[in-house]
């Protein structure tokens, strides 16, 4: 801030000269006090300058809503949207939205720091501000091929950059507890910087806990029940109550929400797609269901404003009050936060529902063209077992999580899988698609349910190679060529036909389309896997499979590289001993 800038603010807040914009009769939620009290909001260069009565340039009745700071996701991948950055603040922005945390690793894992940089400079171009964290993990392990390797000496290209707020989701807890020397490295980034490192450390406890918070890392997405919950916060971490598309956590975690532990916590999507935005909303549903849960309403706000700021040393947003950033919505009450209006920066950004700034987009030259196989075959889809009982993947409907099981399949004359159509097993392969490797690993699924034809997909968390899953080799392969053609995306395949696909021509992880465009070939595409290939009902059949080679989610996944064991983090056979 200039000098002349804080004396323009001083004097609106001491009434010498008139506001820019003074919002009337308010009710005012003030999250320091816990107060909501009625009164006038008074803004000037983008900034509250008080609460109180004040001449203003333009005057907009409030007509006795509730007036909040803006919503602040603390962990969400854009990504994970299937959307540009600009089209993803259009859809978020009418929900009360003003800042989203985002963590651009999926990006960076398949076009390096070329991604980051797109992200930023598509982010200028939308009133939602994405505070990006540096990818730490990329890749999330070093047991499978990625676009890239970012180390700690390439971190630094861009962690002193104004357009980075701290370090990204420290996936590899392993190594931090293990103090492994390259993840240490990454870690003092941090010391040397003052900027944040955000957590990720699913079933870490006791020794291993305090190891993985000794670091300072602020805060963790992956608390699997309420004592999980507590006990990171106890040791001085913020939990994120998580409801997204794919992992919602929030509705079991709420239940551990006390008096005493409230301000440790704050409120993220992590993924969140355009079905759901569209049809639930973005924060204003968490804080729905955080009302619902029995959470009082102002303390359920400070889970999506202040706490995060907190959380994160954002120390110019995040409540209304005087010198604060004009993040501000209105709405109509404290159960349903149906949002009237949304202003950034002081500038009314939407209003009932529709984004009213003009919508431009960067370019997408940077990333396009991600899609590089080597000799690809129907041949290397191929399983060749030296027995019949095999370790699989048992997918477990209403999350990423899954259970490493064990069965008996058939084989034949050679030894080759061959899939029995009354049991629901079926071959999933991940080929590397980033530098003509060749790879190809097969594996088996359980739970899935596919009984006809193939789906294949460039997202599969969180290296981003092809993940195809089919009940026949020839309908997979003619779907993983017919995804390296549209570079990358989504693609259907019945009987050697391509039923349904929706292209994604940024780094074969987002759409250059709208959000209603997706959302539209999104439910076409979930409609036809249940109805056309069978994929279980219980199942979501685009989200699930993508997440089938995260080796950092138990209990067991396949890169390309192989069937992986999460809870041994070591390679296993497909044949069971």
């Amino acid at each position: 801030m200039t000098k002349e800038r804080l004396k323009n603010l001083i004097d609106v807040a001491a009434g010498r000269i008139p506001a820019d914009l003074l919002i009337k009769d308010c009710k005012i939620i003030n999250v320091f006090s816990g107060e909501i009290t009625e009164g006038n909001i008074a803004i000037t260069d983008g900034m509250i300058a008080g609460i109180g009565d004040y001449e203003a340039r333009e005057v907009v009745n409030g007509a006795g809503a509730y007036a909040a700071p803006g919503f602040i996701d603390s962990h969400i991948h854009v990504e994970s949207s299937y959307l540009s950055p600009e089209e993803l603040g259009r859809l978020l922005v009418p929900h009360g939205g003003t800042t989203i945390i985002a963590d651009p690793h999926e990006i960076v894992n398949v076009c390096g720091l070329t991604g980051l940089q797109y992200m930023i400079d598509a982010a200028k171009n939308t009133k939602l501000d994405i505070r990006y964290m540096l990818p730490s993990c990329v890749p999330a392990t070093v047991f499978e091929h990625s676009g890239a390797v970012i180390d700690a000496e390439k971190m630094r290209e861009f962690i002193d950059s104004e357009d980075i707020l701290g370090i990204g989701e420290f996936m590899d807890f392993p190594g931090v507890i293990a103090a492994a020397d390259g993840d240490l490295d990454k870690l003092m980034l941090s010391k040397e910087t003052g900027k944040p490192v955000d957590g990720h450390a699913p079933g870490v406890s006791g020794k291993a806990l305090n190891a993985y918070a000794a670091t300072r890392i602020v805060a963790d997405h992956e608390c699997a029940s309420v004592e999980d919950m507590q006990n990171k916060i106890a040791c001085g971490m913020y939990v994120m109550l998580r409801d997204g598309s794919a992992c919602k956590d929030l509705e079991r975690l709420v239940k551990g929400v006390t008096s005493q532990n409230a301000r440790r916590c704050i409120l993220c999507s992590d993924d969140r797609q355009p079905k759901t935005i569209l049809h639930e909303g973005h924060l204003d549903n968490h804080l729905r269901m955080c009302v619902e849960a029995g959470i009082d309403a102002v303390e359920a706000i400070r889970m999506a404003t202040i706490n995060a700021c907190e959380c994160f040393g954002i120390k110019d947003r995040g409540a209304i009050a005087p010198g604060y950033r004009a993040d501000i919505v209105l709405f109509d009450n404290l159960k349903d936060f149906r949002v009237q209006k949304v202003w950034i920066k002081g500038e009314l950004c939407a209003e009932h529902g529709k984004y009213l700034p003009e919508l431009k987009k960067h370019s997408i030259d940077t990333v396009k063209g991600s899609v590089h196989l080597a000799d690809f075959s129907k041949e290397k889809l191929k399983l060749k077992l030296k027995s019949n009982k095999v370790n699989l993947i048992q997918v477990l409907p209403g999350g990423v999580v899954t259970k490493k099981a064990t069965a008996t399949v058939d084989l034949d004359s050679a030894g080759n899988f061959v899939r029995n159509p009354e049991v629901d097993i079926v071959k999933v392969s991940v080929a590397e698609r980033h530098h003509a490797l060749g790879n190809v690993a097969n594996g088996l699924l359980a739970g899935y349910g596919i009984k006809q034809g193939a789906i294949a997909v460039s997202i599969a968390h969180d290296s981003h190679n092809i993940i195809a899953v089919g009940a026949n080799d020839e309908d997979m392969a003619f779907a993983i060529k017919a995804l390296e053609e549209q570079e990358g995306g989504i693609i259907l395949v019945k009987d050697g036909q391509v039923i349904e696909r929706m292209p994604m021509p940024i780094a074969g992880l987002m759409s250059d389309q709208s959000g209603e465009w997706v959302e539209e070939k999104l439910s076409a595409i979930h409609k036809l896997a249940h109805e056309e290939l069978g994929v279980n009902d219980t199942v979501e059949p685009v989200m699930t499979l993508t997440f089938m080679s995260l080796a950092v989610i138990p209990e067991i996944k396949l890169t390309d590289m192989g069937l992986f064991d999460v809870t041994t983090f070591s390679f296993i056979p497909i044949e069971a001993e």
